[in-house]
């Protein structure tokens, strides 16, 4: 057997074991990792043959290798031992090093954040806790106090029970491909990791805005009319999504898993999809059944695209509603896929949408992901039950998918199955939390509950629960509901108000790998209650949320890192480093500023593109020194990859209360208008043009 060894960047090693002139790139090509050449290798040589140990100086750190037992270690002069790995091939296992600090990953779905102490067999799907914690996507990367790890294929189980993790490969007849990276902090790793999987893709503008999912459909008119509901009563809303037919009596489509339109519901579907556009609104359609062996490329032409399971083929069935104007996908079921598949599937979302309209970045919401999902699309929680221990477990999740690699990320909005917890109580606190996820998206069954106004009908429409559905979903005193519609209305329009701050942030995800959704410990990394919060997270740079979770509570206890706070909604000053009881009416949702946070806010839109004239507000919170970097282009096309967009770099210098703005990269020049103000402050207006400009705020 064969030790190699590549230094793929100045943070991350290629460690392969393999037999003598076994090629490992033949059989791992999964679509995971982001293609590449590798440099001449740093360190080559039998790994099955006593030998002295070998020492070699990688930047800043050194690569010790032992064999026969085969083991790589990397250090640091000052830093000490940062991980060893050790092989033991008549054993199937890998040994790795924990360090002195909590574990996280393994992939979405996943309990609890810290994997250490647990076992994971790494099952794709959904699992004994799906209703609780959401489908399993398993990714075989795991990261500690300096280090990462990536384990690349074959596939296999960990156990982080004992006191070494161990990695216990499912094809003992294969190599080993293990990449190694290390990194100061959770960034630089998340960095390394974008670095070898790919950066997240930067999604249009409207996908951050509210989507309303529908299932069980009556008629033309209704859908249209869910629309025009939205409009009539000014509840901002980018998206309507349609469940297919096979989970529900009567969807979009003709059948399970069709690519032909309900004739009952789209009897002339261009001219529905370009009523719906007139209204301003995107049009997502739910998918399942893809073919079990998908495989290939939208590019493939000739025999490889006629075969029934290549992606140019599945694509093809696609196209004409592309070309109709669909602007989105909900690509359901698929958790038999093999990893392999599962990643041609989200690759094709992305390229057959940019192929079939170049012009356009499209949209698709995938249940299954793998290791590169965030080059490509997004990612829901699967179908949890409608109980509050249910929205506890998804304010971890959120953290969860962030430190795995999966930015944009979202829940079906009160939980996807109705139990008795099912109340407007619920639906309200898991709206507020949605508000303040990448994906914002009310989704389950008696979906017309699912409404910012299906409290207040009088009825909660077709259960899809069978008989005994009225022995649990509310009765008819308990829909006629007048406080819903009103919180529903506050958080969308905060939502709407904070979209440029939100897009700002997708930039910053999309250039760096940094998740929207963020552990408070990446930014406290010496706070060890920061990294030990599960139930409260940073929301982009600036914000912290809070969400409520527990039944008839009117507020709750949070350990806040050090420093000076601003609560969003009052402007009051917190003092943090200690525990603090933060209070919230049903009307209101926990939400934090740290000091030195520049906040983008503009307008109440009705959706994310409606053409506004006002400028956006900078809101500055005072009390440290504070960065922002805030991003705009045209919100839908890929004229940014042409340095069609606008960058603005800004920095707060808290001690001579003056806020400095350059324009960065980019090839938009025209001057851009602002209104600044301290929290609490007055308005000003200022321009921001090619030179820099600096205000000063009292």
């Amino acid at each position: 057997m064969n030790v190699t060894i590549f230094a793929v960047s100045p943070r991350t090693l290629r460690i392969t074991v393999a037999a003598i002139d076994e090629t490992v790139d033949a059989y791992y090509d999964d679509g995971s990792l982001v293609s590449r050449r590798y440099s001449v290798a740093l360190h080559q040589q039998r790994a099955d043959l006593p030998a002295e140990p070998a020492d070699k100086k990688w930047g800043e750190h050194v690569l010790r290798i032992e064999t026969n037992p085969l083991r790589v270690s990397v250090s640091h002069p000052q830093r000490g031992v940062i991980q060893t790995l050790a092989f033991h091939p008549d054993n199937n296992e890998v040994l790795f090093d924990y360090g002195d600090g909590p574990i996280y990953g393994l992939g979405p779905g996943t309990h609890p954040l810290d994997r250490r102490g647990s076992k994971d067999a790494m099952r794709n799907g959904a699992g004994d806790d799906l209703r609780i914690f959401g489908a399993r996507n398993p990714i075989p990367w795991l990261m500690g106090k300096g280090w990462g790890l990536y384990f690349h294929l074959p596939t296999g189980q960990f156990d982080l029970s004992g006191e070494a993790g161990v990695w216990r490969p499912s094809d003992v007849a294969r190599a080993q491909d293990i990449f190694l990276m290390v990194g100061e902090s959770t960034a630089e790793l998340l960095r390394e990791y974008a670095e070898l999987t790919g950066y997240p893709h930067l999604p249009a503008r409207w996908t951050f805005g509210f989507q309303q999912s529908h299932r069980t459909l009556e008629s033309r008119q209704q859908i249209l009319e869910e629309a025009r509901t939205f409009r009539d009563k000014r509840l901002p809303c980018d998206a309507v999504i349609y469940l297919g037919t096979g989970f529900c009596p009567s969807g979009w489509n003709t059948g399970h898993g069709s690519f032909v339109f309900n004739e009952k519901v789209f009897p002339d579907p261009e001219e529905i999809v370009r009523e719906f556009h007139a209204l301003h609104f995107k049009v997502v359609l739910h998918v399942v059944n893809p073919p079990e062996t998908l495989h290939g490329s939208v590019s493939d032409s000739g025999t490889a695209a006629a075969m029934s399971g290549d992606a140019a083929n599945y694509w093809e069935q696609h196209e004409p509603f592309v070309r109709m104007g669909v602007d989105g996908w909900w690509p359901d079921e698929g958790d038999v896929l093999p990893t392999p598949s599962r990643l041609v599937r989200n690759r094709m979302y992305w390229e057959g949408g940019r192929k079939t309209r170049p012009d356009r970045r499209p949209f698709a919401l995938h249940r299954n992901c793998y290791a590169g999902i965030q080059r490509w699309g997004w990612v829901w929680s699967g179908d949890t039950n409608s109980t509050w221990r249910t929205l506890g477990t998804q304010i971890m999740e959120g953290i969860n998918a962030g430190l795995n690699g999966v930015p944009y990320w979202g829940t079906d909005i009160g939980g996807f199955v109705p139990t008795p917890e099912f109340t407007a109580e619920l639906f309200v606190r898991w709206f507020q939390f949605g508000a303040f996820c990448p994906s914002f998206r009310c989704h389950g069954r008696t979906w017309q509950l699912r409404r910012p106004w299906g409290w207040d009908t009088g009825s909660y429409g077709p259960s899809e629960m069978g008989p005994n559905a009225t022995a649990f979903l509310p009765h008819g005193d308990d829909l006629h509901n007048t406080a819903v519609e009103p919180i529903c209305r506050k958080f969308l329009e905060t939502r709407y108000r904070l979209l440029p701050y939100i897009y700002s942030a997708a930039y910053e995800t999309h250039r760096t790998g940094l998740p929207i959704i963020r552990s408070l410990g990446m930014r406290f990394p010496e706070d060890e209650k920061a990294w030990a919060t599960v139930d409260a997270y940073l929301f982009g740079p600036g914000l912290l949320v809070a969400p409520i979770y527990e039944r008839g509570a009117t507020g709750r206890t949070l350990d806040l890192p050090a420093g000076l706070w601003w609560d969003y909604w009052t402007k009051q000053q917190i003092k943090g480093g200690r525990t603090v009881t933060l209070s919230a009416a049903l009307d209101s949702l926990p939400v934090l500023v740290k000091a030195g946070a520049i906040v983008s806010t503009g307008p109440v839109k009705q959706y994310a593109e409606e053409p506004l004239t006002e400028p956006v507000t900078l809101t500055v919170y005072p009390g440290d020194d504070g960065d922002f970097t805030f991003y705009d282009d045209d919100g839908i096309s890929f004229a940014y990859e042409r340095g069609d967009f606008e960058e603005i770099a800004m920095h707060w210098n808290n001690a001579s209360r003056r806020l400095t703005l350059h324009s960065g990269k980019g090839l938009r020049k025209q001057p851009r208008r602002f209104k600044v103000q301290l929290a609490g402050g007055n308005e000003r207006m200022i321009e921001v043009g090619a030179k820099p400009v600096e205000v000063t705020l009292d």
